[in-house]
């Protein structure tokens, strides 16, 4: 949710520097820091820029790969063809978003309704009113009276089991303000004002539990529904259940969540957190083995010790013998080349990209991207988004590096989660976190 400026040019730029410009002037008229001579020395942004590493994430330096099978489409399925791509660099997490993380989300989200029924706001920079998260981060959510007054995020009474109130997941809703860059950008465009390319959407953020019944005919996995999101010993498991829209506002919220962090320390504000686009996953797991068809680089999924390097489905169906029967940790197995883990198998993994099987014979060689954030009642062939990296329920095929595969962006399952990305400036030093 960036203030992006009333036309098109101005809105990445011109009022930005207009008002860093009228902010670093001083009464008399000149420029701090800048002597008065008639010579052009150019003035830096007010904001202060600190070099910093992103926790939990890994560098994945510029480069370029072959992307595209590295071995027989067995499938003779033909969406994909080996072509050489360049990739800009750019941060990816370690490992997939765990249940804690996404719980963050999830709680953030919880407090800021409450906050607002409780009216907890104060005064904000600009005059108008903001959450107090002093007040909101203390809401006693297991008090009897408090619970009173926040009557309603509950369950109602017709929807209680035995009497207990409790929150309910369907009143989690998350108000995403995206601005469309892409839409922006068209010259037929470039008057408009700013407001015709706000995108503003309610999202419901809770995670589907239900997938571990619905995604299982015949199946006994309540315990999983129960348990799984919830439960402390799942912690840091990869979230599941997440559907494409509501990964995209975790990123939405993290970006914000961390900006907001930076403008208090008058800290010169970040890129946005995303997800990772279809070439960018794959490059990132092929972890500089441009050719080799797991992430670790063999051509099978053991080891010479005859230990499986991944949580899939070995064999017929052994589930067990990976170390899990369903997810593992998002740590589990060794990583690969570039610090990240389980880039094939424990759960398949959203990526930004739109999911057409000619899509490789019309993007671009330079970071090759195709997006679309498809409307509610667009056809279902517009909700295609690529899926990468396969599951703890897949055979061997579906963990290769280049193996695709799709689901609906308003669909969850049991065994698709993701991670993000970022695009930071180029100095970082080697400390990680601020």
């Amino acid at each position: 949710m960036f203030m992006i400026s009333k036309n098109l040019l101005s809105s990445v730029l011109g009022v930005g520097i207009l008002a860093m410009t009228l902010a670093s002037c001083s009464r008399s008229g000149n420029t701090r820091g800048v002597i008065n001579d008639g010579q052009l020395h150019g003035i830096s942004a007010p904001a202060r820029y600190v070099p910093w590493t992103p926790l939990g994430m890994a560098y994945i330096a510029a480069g370029t790969f072959h992307m595209g099978p590295s071995d027989e489409d067995v499938s003779y399925a033909f969406t994909s063809r080996n072509r050489q791509i360049s990739i800009n660099g750019f941060w990816m997490d370690e490992t997939e978003v765990s249940n804690n993380e996404y719980r963050q989300f999830v709680y953030r989200v919880r407090d800021s309704i409450a906050a607002t029924i409780l009216n907890y706001k104060k005064k904000g920079a600009d005059g108008g009113e903001i959450i107090d998260w002093k007040k909101a981060s203390n809401i006693k959510w297991n008090d009897t009276k408090m619970m009173e007054q926040l009557n309603a995020m509950l369950v109602t009474p017709d929807n209680r089991i035995f009497g207990k109130k409790e929150i309910d997941p369907q009143k989690l809703v998350y108000r995403s303000e995206i601005f469309d860059f892409k839409e922006a950008a068209r010259r037929e465009n470039a008057n408009k004002p700013r407001s015709q390319f706000i995108v503003k959407k309610d999202v419901r953020i809770y995670p589907d539990t239900l997938v571990w019944v619905r995604d299982f005919a015949y199946s006994y996995n309540e315990p999983m529904s129960k348990r799984y999101f919830s439960h402390a010993a799942y912690g840091n498991y990869p979230v599941v259940g997440v559907n494409w829209k509501q990964a995209t506002a975790f990123c939405e919220w993290r970006t914000q969540y961390l900006n907001s962090y930076f403008e208090e320390q008058k800290r010169q504000p970040e890129s946005d957190f995303r997800l990772p686009t279809e070439a960018e996953w794959e490059y990132a797991a092929r972890g500089g083995r441009s050719q080799a068809p797991y992430p670790w680089g063999g051509y099978y999924m053991r080891n010479k010790k005859g230990c499986l390097l991944a949580n899939a489905k070995p064999g017929r169906g052994n589930y067990a013998e990976d170390g899990g029967f369903y997810t593992v940790r998002v740590d589990s197995y060794w990583p690969n080349e570039r610090g990240l883990y389980n880039m094939a198998g424990n759960v398949a993994e959203w990526t930004s990209s739109l999911y057409s099987e000619g899509s490789y014979n019309f993007q671009h060689d330079m970071n090759p991207d195709i997006r679309l954030n498809a409307k509610d009642n667009a056809p279902p062939r517009m909700k295609r988004k690529v899926v990468r990296g396969g599951s703890w329920k897949d055979v061997a095929y579906y963990l290769q590096t280049s193996t695709r595969a799709f689901e609906y962006q308003d669909t969850a399952k049991s065994y698709i989660g993701f991670r993000c990305v970022i695009d930071l400036a180029p100095a970082n030093p080697k400390k990680k976190g601020f």
